[in-house]
């Protein structure tokens, strides 16, 4: 009766084994799985486990009808050779997922050198069991259990390879997540549980069994495919979050490097133009010096842009602004790029549109620039038409810019790639004209993270125009004074008498240039090379009315300079990051960080002028 009923139990958890096993197999298989040691290694258990829960019945049945027979102990000793290479195959899962032999030579093996491996040991195993000896034991005239050489041995390496498998997990359990050996601890718990059973004569019965609930859990804790396609992506998420935050860096850097020397080369030059003592010729070549420069900062001005955007750094910043003001500033630099090329510029402003606007200027400034830009680039004779028209509904002002031009067009088949990054069309053609391809790139990018629209149309030969619409809302109830918005088209040069500047910058050319700068306004200024020395001459009781601050100097930066010049009692001295740092958000940090204001290098003459007058110009 007793052997009867483990005779029922093992059928019916052999059916059970089989069914949920190739369920398994079929989910696995025929997902996309991760390419590496571990899912490799998993994929030979699952194969191992199918073999074993097949083998298992023919082996019963050989085992209570053909027990004598060579055929019953060729079966037994394949299902003898099946347990050991499972548990063969764990010890080497547990040994890869632990990163044991990270240290050593076995680590730089090739897959095929370890597959060779595996197939080595299972040639080792298979010869061992071919020679040893089976004992059947008998009961009521059936077959119990079988002993011997051969069933002995695959007990003994088992347990050996379970002891290796625990003492693995101790070493390495702070290592690891709990998950990635979870499995393993249950094995040892059903293993404790088969030798119990194993005292009550059902020595075999759980072996399967034991196998096949391992190869589940490991499925549904750290071999399931989608499981291992999200870490493989998260993996990938951080290393390319990483990779974004080294470029910004770089970009960073190579931004106020690049600035450092142009703020020079653009603060001579213009010194220069305003000198009466040059010969006009020699403007001349000036001018091509500062065009050069300003299409170097064009450039720069690019690349960190459409790094920021990549990297989801870029944020549209609503407020309210002059419609009039930023299209004066337009047409104002239009015209200025324009030069002396034989092109006529039209403009075409609808002066229904509502005077204050709630978006961001800047923003429309940027995508209007570029594509004027790109319209002067493209057009070597002709006309350039600047159009802007609206459209009004529920407090909302839909703007419709446009720029039609006479130039080179485009082909229609390369419409489509007009915003790519660094697509330049026609270059064997346009060899002559200046740019990175990456203008219309940012404003398609642009006007998408404003919700906007952007059309082409063309005609090769003939001409483009460029079609943007753009919603902004109506201010009814504005806070800013438009008349004082609308800029003037030339800014003279403000001079302001007894005033005196502290500069602080470690680069002796950029305090050359700040000083003739400031010399032109009938400044006086002095200069020191350190945040150190600036502490020094104000503890030391001097005077100024305004500090000039660059931030990246060594041993100390311009802001922990700043917040020491705060803590000395009685300062009230208005101080400005004066720094070739120009990234989006740049300004907006140290206006944070207590900075009264902000100027960029290159130094621009208008902003200059801007805190001349705000700052020193008290008439």
């Amino acid at each position: 009766m007793k052997v009867q009923t483990a005779q029922i139990i093992s059928s019916t958890i052999n059916v059970v084994c089989i069914l949920f096993t190739f369920l398994i197999a079929v989910i696995f298989f025929r997902k996309k799985n991760v390419n590496n040691a571990e899912t490799r290694l998993y994929s030979s258990l699952l194969i191992v486990n199918i073999i074993a829960v097949l083998v298992e019945p023919v082996f019963y049945y050989l085992l209570q009808n053909y027990a004598d027979t060579l055929l019953s102990n060729i079966v037994e000793k394949i299902y003898y050779l099946t347990t050991m290479m499972w548990m063969y195959l764990m010890t080497v899962y547990t040994f890869s997922i632990t990163h044991l032999f990270s240290k050593t030579k076995i680590s730089k093996w090739s897959y095929n050198e370890k597959k060779f491996g595996i197939i080595m040991t299972f040639v080792i195993f298979a010869v061992l069991l071919a020679f040893l000896p089976i004992t059947r034991q008998y009961q009521d005239g059936m077959v119990v259990s079988s002993s011997g050489a051969a069933p002995a041995s695959m007990f003994l390496i088992c347990a050996i390879l379970l002891i290796i498998n625990f003492i693995v997990i101790i070493i390495k359990r702070k290592e690891i997540k709990f998950k990635k050996f979870s499995p393993m601890f249950l094995f040892f718990v059903l293993v404790l549980i088969q030798m119990v059973l194993s005292s009550f004569g059902f020595q075999l019965l759980f072996i399967t069994l034991n196998i096949t609930i391992v190869s589940h859990l490991m499925y549904h804790t750290i071999e399931n495919p989608d499981i291992k396609m999200i870490e493989q992506l998260n993996v990938a998420r951080n290393q390319a979050d990483k990779a974004n935050h080294a470029k910004t860096e770089f970009l960073s850097n190579m931004s106020h490097e690049i600035r450092t020397p142009l703020n020079a080369i653009v603060g001579f030059s213009n010194l220069l133009l305003e000198d009466d003592e040059v010969p006009e010729k020699s403007k001349d070549e000036v001018r091509d010096i500062v065009m050069a420069s300003d299409n170097l900062l064009e450039i720069v001005n690019g690349i960190l842009d459409i790094s920021k955007i990549e990297s989801n750094k870029i944020e549209i910043v609503n407020g309210e602004y002059s419609f009039k003001k930023v299209i004066q500033e337009l047409i104002t630099l239009a015209k200025g790029r324009i030069g002396e090329k034989p092109l006529e510029f039209r403009t075409n402003i609808d002066e229904t549109i509502p005077a204050v606007l709630c978006g961001d200027s800047q923003r429309i400034k940027q995508i209007c620039v570029n594509i004027l830009t790109n319209a002067i680039k493209y057009t070597k004779e002709g006309w350039i038409e600047f159009k802007v028209s609206h459209i009004e509904k529920d407090g909302i002002c839909r703007l419709i810019i446009s720029v039609e031009d006479t130039g080179i067009g485009i082909k229609e088949a390369n419409i489509n790639k007009l915003f790519n990054k660094f697509e330049r069309l026609d270059m064997r053609d346009n060899t002559t004209i200046e740019g990175t391809g990456l203008g219309l790139a940012i404003t398609k990018k642009l006007v998408d993270l404003m919700g906007g629209k952007i059309i082409v149309q063309s005609i090769y030969g003939k001409g483009s125009k460029f079609t943007i619409s753009l919603d902004q809302k109506i201010v009814t109830n504005p806070t800013i004074k438009v008349e004082e918005e609308i800029p003037e088209t030339h800014v003279e040069t403000i001079k302001v008498a007894n005033q005196k500047v502290l500069i602080v910058d470690d680069n002796k050319i950029n305090l050359k240039v700040a000083e003739r700068l400031l010399e032109s306004y009938g400044i006086e200024s002095e200069s020191v090379e350190s945040g150190e020395e600036c502490l020094n001459k104000i503890k030391g009781g001097s005077s100024y009315n305004l500090i000039l601050m660059d931030d990246m100097m060594p041993k100390m930066s311009g802001t922990e300079a700043f917040h020491e010049l705060e803590k000395i009692p009685g300062f009230n001295i208005p101080v400005i990051a004066l720094t070739a740092n120009a990234l989006t958000g740049e300004k907006e940090k140290y206006l944070a960080a207590g900075f009264n204001d902000y100027l960029a290098k290159p130094i621009n003459k208008e902003e200059l002028n801007r805190i001349i007058n705000t700052y020193l110009n008290h008439e």
